[in-house]
């Protein structure tokens, strides 16, 4: 993206100066921009979510939920309560740490934001594509327990250190099987590469993962149980328990800093739900492909010339298969809520019993049959017809990160290139002579999508490692 600010934003308005496609100020722009969409996307999606759950609450316990603010579905409930918390005084109790009691909200924030930056919404619409995107997006999420520890201890509250001391507990315990979740779709598709393991399902429903074998079809319903024990989700929020800890470790917040800790836990409602969308239900690709059908999807974009009809069908095809992705998102917080509202809260031995007694043998379980099922079950339903109905476009292994696809383009290119160079011309034709000499290198001047191939393909160190 920056390749491109330089090149159609910068490089016309910079008065006859032939700016570089690497120009500093073209990247600095490019990293405002996303930040502010993914801001937006944190900030309104909490908005609309604690609405939901209002309305999900409501519903369960025989209630209307919202209906005066706003028109008589209460739209404009949570804005309400937004001008309130920021006309809240903001209050420091006189017994904790001030330096380390501001820092902790913000912290929170920071890690659920954080793990935006490598979730893709569509083909190619991420902010940073990275080959070990599921790895980081993992590790980014478990750095929030940080800003909950330091919201505990420096409170100076019993109550907020002990629902701090449960969430750390119960985040650092969950890891372990959420892991050995993730990984299974690793070992049958064999990328972390996110945006390769949405392209990967491309093609009919049967083509996702949860019906690639019965160990994935087991193994998202563990994860789903440990991502909701990892956003501190009830049944499992042990960590704010009203009836034992007053509110847990932000007893002691008020106003503004107390919302950044539920933008925070909605944030992560929602990354860990899109991550099961990408790993289990094919992220952005929908139960039928028709945007494949009509050829407006490609799972290879990079030969697409910007601001062509070709490039106008692709980015809707995109603008499609992003709101398929929220909409399965959106659904599996939905479930998270459901779940919050139906289920009663488990004792905090009760917690830990079900991630090391349950969640983590029955992950290691599915994670050792997977493999057992790649080795000795090779062509399952998928693969056996991946030229056929159930997945009509490329068999998996086909499918190839980005920026590998790029190099292998731009390599032809300069093939092709070299090839019509040493080609005789008509002269040499007539008079019955071969070309003589090598080919001369053709020296042209790169667009920004085909400079930005050539930094992936001679710098993979710039994608978050080679596979």
């Amino acid at each position: 993206m920056g390749e491109f600010f330089n090149e159609y934003l910068l490089d016309p308005i910079a008065f006859g100066t032939d700016l570089r496609e690497d120009f500093w100020l073209g990247y600095v722009i490019a990293a405002l921009v996303q930040c502010g969409i993914l801001l937006n996307v944190v900030a309104v999606g909490a908005l609309i979510f604690i609405w939901l759950e209002r309305k999900v609450s409501g519903r369960i316990q025989d209630r209307l939920g919202p209906t005066r603010v706003g028109g008589r579905f209460g739209w404009l409930q949570t804005l309400a309560d937004g001008v309130k918390l920021l006309a809240k005084e903001d209050l420091t109790p006189d017994g904790a740490d001030p330096m380390l009691f501001r820092m902790a909200p913000y912290v929170s924030f920071a890690a659920g934001f954080s793990a935006y930056l490598a979730l893709p919404f569509s083909n190619t619409w991420v902010a940073w594509e990275l080959n070990i995107a599921l790895f980081f997006i993992l590790a980014v999420l478990g750095i929030e327990v940080f800003g909950v520890i330091l919201a505990g201890y420096a409170s100076g509250s019993k109550w907020s250190l002990f629902g701090a001391m449960r969430e750390a507990a119960q985040v650092v315990s969950y890891e372990v099987p959420l892991g050995l979740c993730a990984v299974i779709p690793v070992v049958v598709l064999g990328t972390m590469n996110l945006m390769t393991i949405g392209n990967m399902q491309a093609g009919l429903f049967t083509n996702w993962l949860v019906l690639h074998d019965p160990f994935t079809f087991c193994v998202f319903f563990i994860y789903f149980t440990c991502a909701t024990a990892s956003v501190n989700r009830a049944p499992f929020d042990l960590a704010e328990a009203e009836s034992e800890l007053v509110a847990g470790f932000h007893t002691e917040y008020s106003g503004l800093r107390w919302s950044f800790f539920f933008m925070a836990e909605y944030g992560s409602m929602f990354a860990v739900a899109g991550l099961a969308a990408i790993l289990f239900f094919g992220g952005w690709n929908g139960p039928i492909p028709i945007f494949y059908w009509l050829g407006w999807a490609t799972l290879d974009p990079s030969g697409i010339e910007f601001a062509t009809a070709e490039w106008f069908r692709f980015q809707i095809a995109n603008l499609f298969g992003c709101l398929n992705f929220i909409l399965k998102a959106v659904i599996g917080v939905t479930v998270m809520m459901w779940t919050r509202w139906t289920l009663p809260r488990l004792r905090i031995d009760q917690v830990m019993a079900t991630c090391l007694k349950y969640c983590t043998p029955l992950a290691a379980a599915c994670f050792l049959g997977v493999v057992l099922w790649q080795m000795y079950v090779p062509l399952s339903l998928n693969d056996h017809y991946g030229n056929g109905w159930l997945q009509p476009f490329r068999h998996r292994s086909e499918v190839r990160e980005r920026w590998v696809l790029a190099s292998e383009r731009e390599l032809e290119l300069r093939e092709e290139a070299s090839h019509e160079r040493s080609r005789p011309s008509r002269a040499q034709i007539a008079e019955g002579k071969p070309a003589s000499g090598p080919p001369a290198p053709v020296r042209r001047r790169l667009g920004a999508q085909e400079l930005a191939n050539d930094v992936r393909a001679n710098h993979p160190a710039k994608q978050g490692g080679a596979e």
